[in-house]
């Protein structure tokens, strides 16, 4: 069964699974409710839900709340991949769209995209082409599967495109439209400004502060690297403070190890909505971080970011931006912290089309794509 249609799309369907898919879905259902003609719906995963936090990102992005919630949960990779499957496409028979969008690479992204190109539903797949070369990975294996069964590829950077092309994908389905995440980061920056979170961290003396956000389970999961982490951030927080916003399962694995009483200087906080993160981020004189969002905010942020891993999907933030790969070298990671606060900051540029209008290209093209 399927209902491809040769007329442009009137119905469109936007799935979800996690915070990052929030802030690069928002802008781009936010330019297509401004063309006429044109119905949108959004299914919520659940992959990724924390009530308060959800719904504090609504909010604050000017999402609206999703149509549907498949509420489908944490659980296994093959679990969670299976569930949306079997979750989402009666939901697709049932409302039959002329195109389905996905983001990013998470479970949510690859099994909306199997399902649509089981049923043969045109699926457009925002933030295309990224690769790490990694396939320990889980999301790098979500993203090629995506990308392969994809009809429509926008990608942020040119480095991806050739990423695409070199893995046989017509350029007919390939636009550089620029990073949609830097969309929402230029509209809500103002608003980031007038948060209190500085003043109500103690940070509004103009003294320098370090941002830490970590979560890849290659960092927290492993004892010997998570005790050495927290010990190096714990040994630079004896001279500035070292503010880290930390995931009640991070926590947790402190606790365990008994580290979270250990360092007294290190600012230990809940996680932060995306207004309080942004402002913390652009003040900060470095990020350390293993978020590959982060690693693309600071450099359109212009602001130092040390990432803890040993690759990273998204290159263009060390060749043009403000990023270095620190790998697990914390003995590295104190090195370059140091020669940031010394005045040796890396002189970044924001990559092109990196300009706020990427939801607004995506959403020329997807209009004018027959279905």
């Amino acid at each position: 069964m399927h209902w491809r249609k040769n007329v442009q799309p009137r119905f469109l369907l936007h799935v979800v699974g996690a915070r990052p898919n929030f802030m690069k879905a928002a802008p781009v259902m936010a330019a297509l409710s401004a063309r006429s003609g044109i119905q949108q719906r959004l299914i919520h995963t659940g992959q990724h839900y924390d009530r308060g936090m959800s719904e504090v990102f609504f909010q604050q992005l000017g999402l609206p709340h999703p149509d549907i919630n498949l509420e489908v949960g944490s659980a296994s990779h093959a679990q969670q991949t299976a569930q949306i499957i079997s979750r989402l496409e009666p939901v697709l028979l049932d409302h039959r769209p002329d195109w389905v969008l996905v983001y990013g690479d998470v479970n949510s992204t690859v099994a909306a995209a199997l399902v649509c190109a089981k049923l043969l539903i045109p699926v457009a797949h925002v933030e295309a082409g990224l690769r790490s070369f990694d396939r320990t990975m889980p999301e790098e294996i979500n993203r090629v599967l995506t990308d392969q069964i994809a009809d429509l590829l926008f990608t942020p950077s040119r480095d991806a495109d050739e990423n695409l092309s070199r893995e046989g994908i017509s350029s007919e389905k390939i636009h550089c439209v620029g990073n949609v995440m830097i969309d929402t980061l230029v509209r809500l920056l103002p608003q980031a400004d007038e948060r209190p979170i500085l003043t109500t961290l103690g940070l509004n003396s103009g003294k320098p502060y370090v941002l830490v956000t970590l979560h890849r389970p290659s960092n927290v999961d492993n004892r010997v690297m998570l005790t050495g982490l927290v010990t190096a951030l714990a040994e630079i927080s004896r001279d500035l403070p070292v503010i880290f916003p930390v995931h009640p399962r991070t926590r947790q694995r402190l606790i365990d190890l008994q580290l979270a009483e250990t360092t007294p200087n290190l600012c230990l906080i809940e996680p932060l909505s995306y207004l309080d993160f942004l402002a913390l981020q652009r003040h900060a004189a470095a990020v350390i971080t293993d978020s590959g969002g982060v690693q693309e905010e600071t450099t359109f942020l212009g602001v130092p970011c040390l990432t803890m891993r040993t690759n990273t999907e998204r290159p263009i933030t060390i060749k043009l931006g403000t990023n270095t790969l620190i790998g697990q070298d914390t003995q590295l990671l104190r090195h370059e912290l140091a020669r940031i606060l010394n005045g040796e900051t890396k002189r970044g540029q924001i990559p092109p089309l990196w300009d706020g209008h990427t939801a607004e290209r995506i959403a020329n093209i997807i209009t004018n794509s027959p279905g």
